[in-house]
């Protein structure tokens, strides 16, 4: 599990996720979605959901969040900040927590919205039993890995 965040930083991770909510690119559903990071560095990277007229090809603000931070280097995450304006806090979706997992297992993970409700809690809560690349098989073939006998 990460170690507790700072008043100030959750603060900032609040106000940049915030901010990448009013970039969604949602005409469809009009459901805005913000998220911050904050990476094992220590920087902060943002996302915002992105809608596409293929419903399938959508992609949500956690994921383009992660994948910025991938792209920028970044392997672990600390802390994800998930900010809807709604009057009830709102959870990352299945696929988010996965993707989420491969860079941050003990991440925490906030949600806000427009009121003072919020969800705070880590992700080894919302992602039991989760797939990881510790469940992978290395350097292993099928012939390799049999028992002989």
């Amino acid at each position: 599990m990460s170690a507790p965040l700072s008043a100030a930083t959750v603060r900032r991770l609040e106000k940049s996720a915030r901010a990448a909510a009013r970039a969604s690119y949602s005409p469809y559903s009009k459901f805005r979605v913000g998220t911050a990071v904050l990476a094992g560095s220590g920087k902060i990277y943002s996302g915002c959901n992105v809608e596409n007229a293929s419903y399938g090809l959508c992609n949500c603000a956690e994921r383009t969040a992660v994948f910025t931070a991938a792209t920028a280097g970044e392997r672990k995450i600390r802390a994800v900040v998930v900010y809807t304006p709604t009057p009830t806090p709102t959870m990352p979706c299945g696929a988010c927590r996965q993707v989420i997992n491969e860079f941050g297992p003990g991440a925490t993970v906030i949600s806000i919205c427009n009121s003072a409700k919020r969800i705070e809690t880590n992700l080894r809560e919302l992602l039991v039993e989760a797939f990881g690349p510790e469940n992978l098989i290395r350097g292993s073939s099928p012939s390799t890995s049999r028992k002989r006998r």
